[in-house]
């Protein structure tokens, strides 16, 4: 159980995957609106 271990949070970081233990990290959690989309929302 250590750096070689697919399943532990140090292994993953030695063998340089992701996984379940340490998800992506996702750039946006909402997705940004654009300024057309926010002219719609504004005439409403």
């Amino acid at each position: 159980m250590g750096r070689g271990d697919k399943k532990t949070k140090r292994g993953k970081i030695a063998i340089g995957t992701n996984g379940k233990l340490r998800p992506k990290r996702k750039k946006f959690k909402v997705k940004p609106t654009t300024l057309a989309e926010q002219d719609k929302k504004d005439l409403q």
